[in-house]
């Protein structure tokens, strides 16, 4: 960026993105800028005072490069100005914490073979193990007094699906387990180390979490499905391909009971004064009149964004144009907050 792009981003004022929702959520096919949309939206919150969380629950991190931060594996404070915190959720780190689980990702304690070797056996990892695993640390952080806002940049939108769907696989799994409970009583004492307890010697030391765990289970239902705490937000880019997907997207999460409020459309090819309070000549702007692929581009976007304004009239639609600079570091992050509020 030059002088007056500088001068023009240090002007923004990007609000708080994401109104008053305790927990954001980005989601969306691969590759469409959902951790840049979650960065941006953390940042502008803890910018305007509130403790934020940004989590990558995407096995493909890529939240350090754009904060230019080294993310790791639990909560850290990105900048010591700013009530920014941010954490990469590592999926063998989620399961070797995870007590239902054994550190494959099999049911601990010879519950799966109770189960029916519904952990697979042979060592294979229990479908959905990495997800679970990654929602109770989710959960945790959720529950964090630290933070007042927890801002989510999802896994692209087949792994989203199936955490939406955990608490029903969750649920029939919980209810299961509570079935040999309350058949098998007594029998099951032996069993007071499949949540990783080990050291008990009743009956609740063995089957106690699994309350815990229902409890834990039917939150995150309550919190997916609060539209005054939630707001998942759908990204897509302005193609037609991502234009379905991001339709198929929201119609899932509308099966879930799960509130969309916006619909973020990335990377559209208009100058960015369309889309912020931005002097007009403050940033580079594709010119559709002397570049034949900027124009063929734009024809090409303007179909997508037509058919993007038609099939999710009833979400607020946010547009943020292509930057010609990579969007990496606070600067950048602000000018895509400025568009998302």
């Amino acid at each position: 960026m030059d002088e007056i792009e500088v001068e023009a981003v240090d002007s923004l004022d990007p609000g708080v993105v994401g109104g008053t929702a305790e927990y954001v959520l980005y989601g969306g096919k691969g590759g469409v800028g959902k951790t840049t949309m979650a960065a941006a939206t953390g940042l502008a919150s803890a910018n305007e005072g509130t403790s934020t969380l940004v989590v990558s629950t995407d096995p493909a991190h890529s939240l350090s490069d754009t904060l230019e931060f080294d993310v790791p594996s639990r909560p850290a404070r990105v900048r010591e100005d700013s009530p920014l915190w941010a954490v990469e959720i590592d999926p063998d780190d989620a399961l070797s914490q995870a007590g239902m689980f054994g550190q494959d990702g099999g049911f601990a304690g010879g519950l799966e073979e109770l189960l029916g070797g519904a952990g697979g056996g042979d060592g294979a990892m229990m479908p959905g193990a990495d997800e679970a695993a990654a929602v109770q640390l989710l959960l945790e952080y959720m529950d964090d007094d630290r933070f007042d806002r927890v801002v989510v940049d999802t896994a692209p939108t087949g792994h989203t699906l199936r955490l939406l769907e955990l608490p029903e696989v969750l649920d029939s799994m919980v209810g299961r387990m509570m079935q040999l409970r309350d058949r098998f009583g007594g029998m099951m004492d032996g069993l007071s180390g499949m949540f990783g307890q080990g050291d008990g010697d009743e009956e609740q030391a063995g089957f106690g979490d699994l309350d815990a765990v229902e409890e834990r289970v039917e939150r995150l239902r309550d919190v997916l499905t609060d539209p005054t705490r939630t707001d998942f937000r759908v990204v897509l880019v302005p193609e037609e391909m991502s234009v379905l997907e991001a339709q198929r997207l929201t119609d899932r999460l509308d099966e879930f009971g799960v509130p969309v409020g916006t619909v973020v459309v990335n990377r559209v090819m208009e100058p960015l004064a369309d889309a912020a309070d931005v002097p007009g000549d403050a940033f580079v702007a594709p010119n559709h009149e002397d570049c034949e692929f900027c124009a063929r581009r734009w024809d090409v976007q303007q179909a997508a964004l037509a058919d993007a304004q038609e099939l999710f009239r009833e979400y607020d639609v946010a547009r943020v144009p292509l930057l010609a600079d990579e969007v990496r570091g606070e600067r950048p992050l602000r000018v895509v907050a400025a568009c998302l509020n």
